[in-house]
């Protein structure tokens, strides 16, 4: 995943899990639409796993990538967000 979107998103590779918190460059409700509706990969919006506190959510324009299919399959959704946002 890092080799792939590496290039067009800021992704660090997190010390365990299965996981990739990732930034993403629009609203995130609105990047897991559309990717979903363009390429098919679904992901969770950042927004959804926590609650506004003080006016802010912590989760907002960010979305939580899952590494739980097989390795062959994780390598093509890399690929399809990568082409999804070069398509931004």
């Amino acid at each position: 995943m890092h080799a792939i979107l590496g290039d067009v998103l800021d992704l660090s590779i997190p010390p365990a899990g299965f996981y990739f918190w990732i930034e993403t460059p629009i609203d995130d409700t609105e990047f897991a639409r559309r990717l979903y509706a363009a390429h098919n990969v679904t992901v969770l919006p950042g927004s959804f796993l926590s609650r506004e506190a003080h006016g802010l959510n912590p989760g907002q324009n960010h979305i939580r990538l899952a590494l739980v299919a097989e390795l062959d399959e994780c390598v093509e959704a890399a690929e399809r967000i990568k082409s999804f946002i070069q398509s931004l």
